[in-house]
């Protein structure tokens, strides 16, 4: 799951960086409201963290100018303006959910995970192999068992599955893995793919040459 954080606080920033990462999150950090404007215009998330005390274009005025632009991103604010007014303010500008300063971490993945239950009702399967991947609990199943899988391996199936039907090439999948700056391993993706093979069953995930990866489409 790709994840945009919008915070200006370095220190911060830093350990959000690395604790989102420990839970599968490939996380982007920008650290202003033009930069992380740029960003959700340009990529696709599956949800957003966002400080509003930014410099140049402050948080409010960015959620604002996103649901304008009709951009649906689930936002979770969070900020030390902990007034009822401005937790008012937040949520009316478009904010999904808010949180306030100092947090705790895992509060934090847990508001995350209920942002993706709520704005993906329905979890992803694919039922000609009996799969279930559910991205909220962030659990797959294979004939009702659970399988256990790496963060990677996860967010490879996620984006499959989440595009069934749909060629994904080598470098739209390493999106799913990877955030700004971390260094991409050669070849992740294949190794993954292997080791989904392996876990699950040999045509989960079907190779085009020289093309890329995909997962059929239910019937």
């Amino acid at each position: 799951m790709r994840l945009l954080l919008v915070e200006d606080d370095t220190l911060l920033g830093r350990g959000l960086v690395a604790g989102l990462g420990q839970s599968g999150f490939a996380v982007d950090w920008v650290r202003d409201g033009e930069d992380a404007d740029s960003a959700l215009a340009t990529t696709t998330y599956d949800a957003v963290v966002l400080d509003l005390g930014l410099p140049g274009m402050d948080g409010i005025s960015l959620l604002k100018h996103r649901r304008a632009a009709g951009d649906k991103t689930p936002v979770l604010v969070l900020t030390a303006r902990d007034t009822i007014a401005e937790r008012v303010s937040g949520l009316d500008a478009g904010s999904d959910d808010y949180m306030i300063k100092p947090f705790d971490l895992e509060e934090l993945q847990a508001r995350l995970r209920a942002l993706l239950r709520r704005s993906r009702v329905e979890p992803y399967r694919s039922s000609p192999w009996s799969c279930h991947l559910d991205p909220a609990a962030h659990s797959v199943t294979l004939d009702g068992a659970p399988v256990t899988l790496s963060n990677r391996e996860f967010a490879v199936l996620q984006g499959l599955m989440m595009h069934a039907g749909r060629v994904l090439s080598r470098s739209q999948l390493e999106e799913q893995l990877y955030g700004w700056g971390e260094e991409i391993d050669s070849n992740a993706v294949e190794v993954h793919v292997h080791n989904l093979r392996r876990k699950l069953f040999p045509d989960v995930i079907r190779t085009l040459r020289g093309v890329g990866y995909i997962v059929p489409a239910q019937p």
